[in-house]
């Protein structure tokens, strides 16, 4: 059977195969499962070559997932709109902090963090797509800060599009809180969730699953469960190596998983890359499964890298998915097993194929803290607590082999309080966080139960 990457399959194998556009408006599968494309598009011999653009190098990534699925010229208008709303004319530079020892800054769009460079692109496209077939859509997306903010910026006031954005109340930074319930827009309900992280996860989840919200609209997720998520991040490590000259290792500091699996999607691709290490804080079920073969959950633990509380890590599917040989029976058996008894043991062979596609690290809030001390003393730099995790793993790693790029996600002074807790002075801030000001904030408060969240959704859409 031929393939094609502008053809998608569920990674539990029950779903038809679709199009770009359809994965695209209905984010997860109908059996439950993650969309992936059919076959991963060879990037150009040349595509990180040095001196090229940000949007000719995302150009040349992203087309082959599209195809013909969405008008002519969609992806040019998408990427002109990404690329004006960044602050610097590299859009992601990257900085040498020593001899090997670089960060990647991916904190100058319109939210100061990188969800924005997916999100300002799934906009673009979702609209193109709802435009091209007279249809509506209800987007849901669950959020521990930064996606909630960069959806709310990318979709408020849109035609087609209503927006939900649940976050756990009281455990996103005041900040990122502010960045969603301060954008006064009528298509855009910002619902804070008794619970956490992954409660909204899990309320996501059961709202797509609500054929009744489907009526007279499309029913989707923004979250990183969404290819157009995966798809529009890929970008930046094909610009990093671009902007090195050579192939790196990336030091990812993760929390729902999309992020680093982006860049093993641009490995897949052909993109040179030594390797990739998963960072994550105390919440540490995606590093307990690679190192120790047992993919467990527990409740969410509160931190500083709050983005990063997660304990159910969603595009680990897609990671099991591909590093079982895409085998999608296996995959489904899997995480059904997760989602009834919260525990699953890995075969010793799926786990020495996720341990060939990445290694991960728990960073502990002590050494988060002291990577800030650090990376102030040694660099002069203020960085965000998500930063810092993915620095204090980066700098245990041999640069003999080649450089290490630290993905720096956000700028400090998103987490400007815990930050200053550290430093004893606050971050310098964004010039698009100073602009929220004291500004009015509109949100819901709601328990963490399914009947709460579909009460309030079907209120909104009605």
């Amino acid at each position: 059977m031929s393939t094609s990457p502008d053809r998608y399959l569920s990674t539990r194998g029950d779903a038809a195969p679709t199009s770009f556009a359809d994965a695209l408006l209905r984010g997860i599968a109908p059996d439950g499962g993650l969309y992936m494309p059919q076959a991963w598009p060879p990037l150009p011999a040349d595509a990180a070559r040095p001196g090229r653009t940000y949007a000719d190098m995302a150009r040349e990534a992203i087309s082959p997932f599209i195809g013909d699925a969405l008008p002519v010229g969609a992806l040019d208008r998408a990427l002109d709109r990404l690329t004006k709303g960044f602050d610097h004319p590299a859009v992601t530079p990257l900085v040498e902090l020593e001899p090997g020892l670089f960060v990647l800054e991916l904190f100058h769009g319109p939210t100061a963090a990188f969800k924005d460079l997916a999100m300002q692109l799934v906009a673009a496209l979702s609209d193109e797509a709802l435009a091209a077939t007279g249809q509506k859509l209800t987007l849901l997306t669950a959020t521990s800060g930064d996606t909630g903010a960069a959806a709310v910026r990318a979709f408020a006031g849109a035609e087609r599009i209503n927006l939900v954005v649940l976050h756990p109340l009281d455990r996103v930074s005041p900040v990122q809180r502010k960045q969603m319930t301060t954008v006064q827009a009528d298509n855009v309900l910002n619902l804070a969730v008794r619970g956490d992280f992954d409660d909204c996860q899990r309320l996501v989840k059961g709202l797509l699953a609500e054929e009744g919200l489907r009526e007279g609209r499309r029913l989707s997720s923004v979250n990183s469960i969404n290819w157009g998520r995966l798809a529009g991040q890929i970008p930046y490590y094909i610009s990093a190596t671009a902007q090195l000259g050579q192939a790196a290792t990336f030091v990812v500091p993760t929390g729902n998983f999309g992020d680093a699996f982006a860049g093993i999607a641009a490995k897949k691709m052909g993109l040179p890359v030594k390797g990739f290490v998963a960072a994550v804080n105390q919440n540490d079920a995606l590093a307990r499964a690679i190192n120790e073969g047992v993919y467990a959950r527990r409740p969410a633990v509160e931190s500083g890298s709050v983005s990063m509380d997660v304990q159910a890590p969603s595009n680990f599917e897609r990671l099991v998915y591909e590093a079982s040989g895409r085998d999608a029976d296996a995959t489904r058996a899997l995480f059904e097993t997760f989602a009834r008894d919260g525990s699953v043991t890995l075969s010793p062979v799926l786990l020495a194929a996720l341990k060939a596609e990445a290694s991960a690290v728990s960073v502990d809030e002590a050494t988060t803290k002291a990577e800030i001390a650090h990376a102030h003393a040694a660099w002069g730099r203020v960085v965000c607590p998500h930063t810092a995790v993915a620095l204090a793993a980066a700098r245990q790693l041999d640069r003999t082999n080649g450089p290490v790029v630290a993905l720096s996600t956000a700028h400090p002074s998103k987490f400007g309080a815990f930050v200053s807790d550290v430093l004893g002075f606050e971050p310098e801030a964004a010039p698009v966080i100073r602009a929220l000001g004291d500004q009015p904030e509109r949100l819901t408060i709601i328990d963490n139960t399914a009947e709460a969240a579909l009460a309030a959704v079907k209120g909104f859409t009605a």
